[in-house]
């Protein structure tokens, strides 16, 4: 590392001299680096302001980031261990598929590095909330989370009690979530059936236009309701037959932000789920005083 330091990597480093004025408290905690859009999340609802030395290369992408705009408050790190180490934190937060050189690299070089697994159902949800929670100190903000998944949970499952619907989430290219999915598990906690094990993707795969039209589920899960087929992957759910059977009236639109990754914003997920399902049923006319 010999290199010439960036105006990136200086400002960085007179941010981290900046830290060292905080107030005593601050002190007291632990400060905290990520790079990984999940752990990114999990840091923004968990830890103090004060706390957060930089944020992973996707943590502004609204797309996909349910914390998007508070991260811009933040700097945007590289994802590689050189601007990490400048900031000597005391704790690098990482996921399992973050490069694996990059997590030695650190550790090496005496940083402590803990990874976070992708989350596929609500327990492992529940699990990565708490341990966010002892990471930063705040357990008592995790619990917070915990409960209030556990009660928008509750409440799907009460409104969904009244009719089980068989769904089928698909996004780009025809792939079909299966058990192992975070999504596939919210709809499966709540009482609704995945139509996937009907296809023979249990655990998820690509399927056929003609497969999924024949299927027939009561409704099909998207990302997003757009009309504008940016690549052949997303134009796979704009074909006309797919949209003659599965029009916006059958469709549940449950943003990736909510589902990417397992954190607080899956409890706006559950709700979501419960919203889209109650405007599918007055478009489409079906209401639970008629079942």
């Amino acid at each position: 590392m010999r290199e010439k330091l960036s105006p990136f990597i200086v400002g960085l480093v007179v941010l981290t001299l900046g830290a060292a004025t905080a107030p005593a408290h601050a002190a007291e905690l632990p400060r905290i680096a990520s790079i990984n859009a999940c752990t990114d999340q999990l840091l923004l609802a968990l830890a103090d302001p004060e706390q957060i030395l930089g944020l992973g290369p996707y943590s502004r992408d609204a797309t996909r980031s349910w914390s998007a705009a508070a991260a811009r408050r933040y700097p945007r790190l590289s994802g590689n261990a050189e601007d990490v180490l400048v900031l000597k934190p005391d704790v690098v937060v990482a996921g399992s598929f973050t490069k694996r050189a990059t997590r030695e690299l650190l550790k090496e070089q005496g940083q402590q590095v803990i990874t976070f697994d992708v989350a596929h159902s609500l327990d492992e949800v529940k699990a990565q909330i708490r341990k966010m929670g002892e990471v930063t100190k705040h357990p008592d903000r995790a619990e917070t989370y915990v409960t209030q998944i556990d009660a928008a949970l509750s409440r799907a499952r009460q409104f969904t009690a009244r009719k089980r619907y068989r769904v089928l989430s698909i996004s780009r290219r025809g792939w079909v979530s299966g058990s192992r999915s975070l999504m596939s598990s919210l709809t499966a906690e709540i009482g609704l059936s995945n139509a996937a094990g009907e296809l023979g993707l249990k655990l998820g795969g690509f399927a056929s236009l003609e497969s999924i039209v024949k299927l027939q589920p009561d409704f099909i899960v998207v990302s997003n309701d757009s009309n504008f087929a940016e690549d052949e992957g997303r134009a796979f759910l704009l074909h006309p037959a797919l949209e003659h059977f599965y029009p916006p009236a059958k469709r549940l639109v449950v943003p990736e932000r909510l589902t990417v990754c397992g954190g607080p914003m899956v409890a706006d997920a559950l709700d979501r789920i419960v919203s889209e399902i109650t405007r599918a049923e007055r478009e489409t006319g079906t209401t639970s005083a008629a079942r």
